[in-house]
């Protein structure tokens, strides 16, 4: 815990994506997958749902349902994910405090 905790300090000093931290073998084989190509997107961009959609070969909806299940929220940045209109959703959540979570995020990454 006391490594966690560094690490979580550290992000919040100065983002970065250097987790050294062993993940749990939670989620479906899509899930995971979906998991994977996100922590693959740049610090301080972003994609859209369809675009990350697009390149697992699956649908926008199907990513959505990834991400809102996605356990790891900094270590697997689905904060980077956006709809194609706007800022979309985080943890389940299009509004209030999860929006102003997903904004932070986003603006401490740039």
């Amino acid at each position: 815990l006391g490594e966690i905790a560094i690490q979580l300090r550290n992000y919040s000093q100065k983002a970065h994506n250097n987790w050294s931290l062993v993940l749990a073998d939670k989620g479906t084989p899509f899930q995971r997958r979906v998991w994977q190509y996100l922590q693959s997107i740049p610090m301080g961009t972003t994609q859209s749902y369809g675009h990350v959609a697009k390149a697992l070969n699956s649908s926008a909806r199907a990513v959505g349902n990834a991400c809102r299940a996605n356990p790891f929220l900094l270590v697997v940045p689905c904060h980077r994910v956006v709809k194609s209109t706007g800022i979309g959703g985080f943890g389940g959540k299009v509004d209030g405090e999860a929006i102003a979570i997903k904004q932070w995020l986003l603006a401490h990454e740039k």
